[in-house]
């Protein structure tokens, strides 16, 4: 059972009222510039050769024509002090606006800042969790034996009721990483340390060799969930599935599916199954490209062998630079997809991607451009989405979907088959103006009510060498 979907961002989102700021100080900027441009117009009326010359036959009728035109271009109310009324006004929207979207980046990089230096002084934090615990005692002794004794009878279900704590363990991470490597003398300082997650993660992901990727052609996989037009997120992350489920330790594939509408135009939609391959670094080049080294160099914001890859098979699909291309990603591929859409356009990844489809993958630290539509699907209880230790940004191209399915697991609350696919199910009943324009810029994709649409499974095994 999936219950409790909450929808931030997006086109309804707070980010998108800021938006609407600045486009309301450009409008009023704009009446401001006409206002300015018609008083200045009619100011040269005041001088006009024709009515200097009818003041000869009635002086008195042209002075109070005059002095009304005045009062309407230079008065209290008139054009002059309107076009500065909203200039100002269009200064203090656009104030307001870079004013809050200022405070968001300083609270974030506060945050940030907060945690790394709780991860460097442990000894600080912990004594402030205890001090913390023991406030708890004294004012719910009750609460806190309840909350002692689920802790201890049942650990996992305790974690995915509370993967908030995730963030914090996350975000603190780079401070712990950086005292080791201080007090190493600095020895290990290329892999530990950073000011951040992303950099920390980028710093940890060098022990992984990232090698070049190898591509090859599998069958088209014919199966229903394959070749069904999609009609929503719970089709698209169907198709997904069978890609998740041919991925794993020994191999990782990734699907290309090409979508051909009656008037002969083609959309494509890439299918980026989660991580399959948790080996530790030994040095060499781990051929499975959906390895631990892989979540920590996408994390790390870096272009990876498995995006390349991705790349290349849709170029083996016949994707050109101007097809629509949509990006459908679990856990990595999530990253991995967030990532490509960060890249998209340039020699890193050189398609035309309109939106991303994410379940289960920590994106907070990715800035996908604009123009590209994403749906970020989190379970509450999925602590994998913590990973990146922040929130998805409330930006207006991006809508985070939560919902709450309880499986006392962490595996399964993370599964795409046990939570997603439910939680899509549910996701495509909902009406919600940010997910309706999200479904609006997925158009290409999706098959409309009644539509056929041809749809052929391109399958490739994908690796490094």
């Amino acid at each position: 059972m999936v219950a409790g979907i909450e929808v931030h961002g997006g086109a309804g989102g707070v980010e998108a009222d800021l938006a609407d700021l600045v486009a309301l100080a450009g409008s009023s900027l704009a009446l401001a510039e006409a206002l300015a441009a018609t008083s200045a117009a009619c100011h040269a009326v005041l001088v006009d050769p024709d009515l200097l010359a009818s003041a000869l036959l009635d002086p008195v009728a042209v002075a109070r024509f005059q002095a009304a035109l005045l009062t309407a271009l230079d008065g209290p109310g008139g054009l002059t002090a309107l076009a500065v009324s909203s200039t100002a006004r269009a200064g203090a929207l656009r104030s307001a606006a870079g004013a809050y979207a200022a405070a968001d980046a300083a609270l974030a990089a506060l945050v940030d800042d907060l945690h790394r230096a709780a991860g460097f002084v442990p000894e600080a934090a912990l004594a402030g969790l205890l001090l913390a615990g023991a406030g708890q005692v004294v004012t719910d002794p009750v609460g806190a034996a309840v909350a002692v004794g689920e802790l201890s009878g049942d650990p996992e279900r305790w974690l995915t009721e509370h993967p908030g704590v995730v963030d914090h363990l996350v975000s603190a991470a780079p401070g712990t990483a950086a005292r080791v490597a201080v007090g190493t003398g600095g020895v290990l300082s290329p892999w530990l340390g950073g000011g951040d997650v992303r950099s920390a993660a980028a710093r940890l992901g060098r022990l992984w060799p990232d090698g070049v990727p190898v591509v090859a052609r599998r069958p088209d996989d014919l199966r229903p969930a394959a070749v069904r037009p999609p009609r929503g997120a719970a089709d698209l992350l169907a198709a997904l599935h069978l890609r998740s489920a041919g991925s794993g330790a020994d191999g990782d594939e990734v699907g290309v599916r090409v979508l051909t509408r009656a008037d002969g135009t083609t959309a494509y939609v890439v299918d980026i199954p989660g991580t399959g391959d948790w080996s530790l670094p030994d040095g060499s080049v781990n051929p499975a490209s959906n390895d631990l080294g892989t979540n920590l160099r996408v994390l790390g914001g870096e272009v990876t062998t498995r995006q390349r890859a991705v790349a290349e098979a849709l170029r083996r699909s016949g994707a050109g630079p101007s097809d629509p291309v949509l990006l459908v990603g679990h856990s990595q591929g999530g990253m991995v997809a967030a990532q490509a859409a960060h890249d998209a356009g340039t020699a890193d990844f050189p398609y035309d991607v309109r939106g991303v489809l994410t379940a289960g993958a920590p994106i907070g630290r990715v800035e996908v451009p604009s123009r590209v539509q994403v749906l970020a699907l989190e379970n509450a209880h999925d602590v994998v989405a913590h990973l990146d230790g922040r929130d998805n940004d409330d930006d207006p191209n991006v809508t985070t979907v939560t919902f709450a399915r309880s499986t006392g697991a962490v595996a399964t609350a993370h599964g795409l088959a046990s939570s997603y696919l439910p939680g899509a199910r549910a996701v495509d009943r909902v009406e919600d103006p940010s997910l309706a324009a999200f479904r609006a810029s997925a158009a290409p994709f999706l098959a409309g009510p009644g539509e056929e649409v041809d749809v052929v499974s391109h399958v490739y095994a994908i690796s490094r060498g």
